[in-house]
């Protein structure tokens, strides 16, 4: 079985039916409208088809009430919240234009080109697919098009699908706009979880002695 026919045995074992029992290809065509016939979710519990558009990710998690950014998880075992309590914020090209926006090249002092990006992903995806999602044209971006892009500005997959929480937060756009803190950001990514821990303890550190320095003698 490919990854994609694994996670979605997980996910049928895991939400099911109001009455209990497993989604089926005929129920999931029916509650799609459609959109997801039986004989695509046959082929998906096959291992046939190894790389699902996103419109088909997103509405056979409607129907089966899981929040969508399961499907680019490792191990889902966590309490999701239910899709239909989540409201939709923005389109997966809308959020890609905002991370162009934020996230600049720090060596050119500028935001990436489409081919930067491409080239960042490692082949993950090509220049034209990364412009052809960033306009809107590729509406139906795949999972592995989603996860190349995630992986090329370095933040989860799941910001391009979480349906409850903004873009990025306040002080996370004020900190990407400064250019220094910027770059503190960008030169810790390829650290270990304990340098990390280590870094955080030397900034605890710096903070305490500037409040100190605030608080005078």
């Amino acid at each position: 079985m490919t990854r994609i026919a694994e996670k979605f045995e997980f996910l049928l074992n895991t939400y099911r039916r109001p009455d209990g029992g497993r989604w089926g290809g005929q129920e999931l065509q029916d509650a799609t409208g459609g959109a997801v016939t039986r004989s695509y979710v046959s082929a998906l519990r096959n291992g046939h088809i190894e790389n699902p558009g996103y419109d088909k990710m997103r509405a056979i998690a409607k129907a089966m009430n899981f929040p969508v950014e399961l499907w680019f998880e490792d191990s889902p075992k966590r309490v999701a919240p239910r899709a239909d309590e989540l409201e939709e914020r923005a389109t997966i090209a809308e959020r890609l234009e905002h991370l162009f926006q934020t996230i600049i090249d720090e060596k050119k002092d500028r935001p990436y080109t489409d081919a930067e990006v491409a080239r960042m992903s490692l082949g993950g995806i090509s220049e034209e697919e990364v412009a052809g999602i960033r306009s809107g044209e590729i509406s139906n971006p795949t999972i592995d098009q989603v996860l190349a892009l995630a992986e090329a500005f370095g933040v989860s997959p799941s910001y391009f699908t979480e349906r409850k929480a903004p873009l990025l937060s306040r002080e996370a756009i004020e900190a990407l706009a400064d250019r220094d803190s910027s770059k503190i950001i960008h030169k810790t990514l390829a650290l270990s979880d304990a340098e990390k821990r280590m870094v955080l303890d030397i900034l605890d550190h710096l903070g305490q002695l500037h409040r100190g320095r605030q608080d005078g003698p």
